[in-house]
C-alpha cells in the first residue's frame, strides 16, 4: 500500500466525463446569447424532432440522431451541472473502479440513451428540450446499488472493498430494505422535481424524471453484463 494517497482518487473515466461537461459549460458562457441558444438546442434532446420539427430546429435531421447522446453533456446551468457532477462522483466513481474506465463509459452512455428513449415514449412531439447527464448517472447509481451494500470496508482498504464485494442478484437487490429505502427517497425527489416548473431555452417543463427512471432501470438490469471481472475470494479478502 502506498505511503500516501491522493485526497480525491477519482477514476479517469469519471474525471474525463466531468471535465468534458464543465468545459462545455465554460465555452457556452463565453458565447453570445443567441449563439448559445443555438448550441443548446442543437445538443439538447427535443422530442418534437421526431414528429416533423427536425428541419426547423438547429442541426436539422443530423441532430435527430446525435442528440440522443449529446444531451448528456450539456446542462441548464451551473447548479444543474454541479449537482450532476457530485452525484457522479458518489456513484460513478464506484462503478468505474468496479468495471474499469472503458466499460464505465459504454455503460453510462447506454443508460443515458435508455433515458432519452423512455422520455421520448412519454413526451413524443413535445418541444421542451431535455439536457443533462442525470439519466446516465441514475444508471450509475443503479449499478452501484447492485454491489455497494455488500462491500465491507472494515475488512479491506481502498478500492479493494469495491472490487471484492459480490454482485447482488436482482431479486436480492429488490428485497434489501436499505436499497428499498434509498429508492423510495430517490423516487420521491424525482416526483417532487418532476412537478416543479423550470425553463430551458424559453420552454417551460419539469425535470425529465421519466428519463431518470429509464436510465435507472437500464442500469439496474444491465449492470451484470458489464460486471464480469473475477472477484477476490474470502481468503484473498482477508489477506488484503
Amino acid at each position: 500500500m502506498a505511503a500516501s494517497e491522493p485526497i480525491l482518487n477519482v477514476p479517469r473515466g469519471v474525471s474525463a466525463a466531468a471535465g468534458l461537461m464543465i468545459a462545455i459549460q465554460l465555452v457556452r458562457g463565453l458565447l453570445p446569447d443567441d449563439i448559445d441558444l443555438t448550441v443548446l438546442l442543437a445538443l439538447a434532446f427535443i422530442p418534437a424532432r421526431y414528429s416533423g420539427a427536425a428541419p426547423e430546429l438547429p442541426g436539422g435531421y443530423l441532430t435527430a440522431v446525435t442528440s440522443f447522446f449529446t444531451y448528456m453533456v450539456v446542462h441548464a446551468g451551473w447548479v444543474h451541472l454541479l449537482v450532476n457532477v457530485m452525484w457522479m462522483l458518489a456513484f460513478g466513481t464506484a462503478v468505474a473502479r468496479r468495471v474499469g474506465n472503458a466499460k464505465f463509459a459504454v455503460f453510462s452512455v447506454l443508460c443515458g440513451l435508455a433515458g432519452a428513449v423512455t422520455h421520448l415514449a412519454f413526451h413524443f412531439g413535445e418541444m421542451a428540450p431535455v439536457v443533462g447527464a442525470s439519466a446516465a448517472i441514475s444508471g450509475q447509481m443503479a449499478g452501484a446499488l447492485r454491489f455497494i451494500f455488500k462491500a465491507k470496508p472494515a475488512a479491506y482498504h481502498g478500492a479493494d472493498n469495491i472490487l471484492a464485494a459480490p454482485l447482488m442478484p436482482l431479486g436480492e437487490t429488490m428485497r434489501d430494505l436499505r436499497i428499498l429505502g434509498f429508492l423510495a427517497l430517490w423516487v420521491a425527489i424525482n416526483a417532487y422535481f418532476g412537478l416543479t416548473a423550470v425553463r430551458i431555452a424559453g420552454q417551460e417543463g419539469g425535470i425529465a424524471w421519466e428519463a431518470h427512471i429509464g436510465g435507472f432501470l437500464f442500469g439496474l438490469l444491465a449492470f451484470g453484463f458489464f460486471d464480469t471481472a473475477p472477484r477476490l475470494s474470502e481468503e484473498e479478502r482477508r489477506i488484503v
